[in-house]
């Protein structure tokens, strides 16, 4: 089950929640997933979730594969979350100032929000070079693995932090910091400076570095930008640190005049 579906409260009412629960657990990784598999998950009877999933594939929310066995989401599915981009301010200002990141230095650039335990991609700027790291918007990643996520979460108090994540932290490389006591420090140190890191954290050999934008009630947003770390060794870290604090400091101040941060 979801963690929203576990967080649901008793006054939710439970046809809304079940279609909210499936497009929840459609939209993970983008997953295909039969009737037996997503009743299981969601804990519902298989005869109850067919009669919701059938008028969802009629209003186009999920589609079915031609074996008419597996679900996914469908093109309203698409369609409302590009409505969602464009009506946000932080992504809809953030299109320049990406654009002139990733121009500097040639790296992928992402603008990220905190969602949970998780950072989603909001925006992307390709690198220039052939070798590239897979991402894309949309894709939601644990927080506690990505500079972006560090970024937002070193502006949180620690007892913020430790409430907000799923404790003992997922290991996705051996690079991961999973230790309480590290991962906090590391905030702190990313606190100081301005910026964090992700040191082949989420993806063997890829560094990243990230700004936030600031603190939002239910979480925050930051800037960053990606390489392997062949092309982002430890001075050039620095050099692409000053470029994403300038791109932050930037977007913030536009986000200020809109009184968004």
């Amino acid at each position: 089950m979801t963690d929203t579906a576990q967080g649901r409260k008793g006054d939710e009412v439970k046809s809304a929640a079940r279609v909210l629960e499936v497009l929840e657990l459609l939209g993970q990784d983008g997953a295909r997933l039969s009737l037996a598999e997503m009743a299981s998950a969601m804990a519902v009877p298989k005869s109850s979730l067919h009669a919701v999933l059938r008028t969802m594939q009629g209003r186009r929310w999920v589609d079915v594969d031609p074996s008419g066995t597996r679900y996914s989401l469908g093109l309203k599915a698409l369609l409302t979350g590009t409505a969602y981009l464009a009506g946000d301010d932080v992504a809809s200002l953030a299109g320049p100032v990406l654009d002139t990141l990733a121009e500097e230095t040639g790296e992928a650039v992402h603008l990220g929000r905190l969602d949970g335990t998780h950072i989603v991609y909001l925006a992307k700027r390709e690198s220039r070079h052939a070798l590239r790291m897979y991402s894309a918007v949309g894709r939601r990643l644990p927080a506690h693995a990505t500079a972006l996520g560090k970024a937002v979460l070193s502006q949180l108090d620690p007892a913020e932090v430790q409430r907000r994540l799923t404790w003992p932290l997922e290991k996705l490389t051996p690079d991961t910091v999973v230790d309480p006591d590290a991962f906090l420090a590391e905030l702190a140190e990313a606190r100081l400076r301005g910026w964090a890191v992700d040191d082949g954290e989420n993806a063997v050999d890829v560094r990243c570095v990230a700004v936030p934008l600031g603190v939002a009630p239910d979480g925050g947003d930051a800037v960053g930008c990606s390489a392997p770390r062949s092309r982002m060794g430890d001075e050039r870290i620095e050099e692409v640190a000053r470029a994403v604090s300038e791109a932050a400091h930037s977007l913030t101040m536009l986000l200020k005049r809109l009184g968004q941060h």
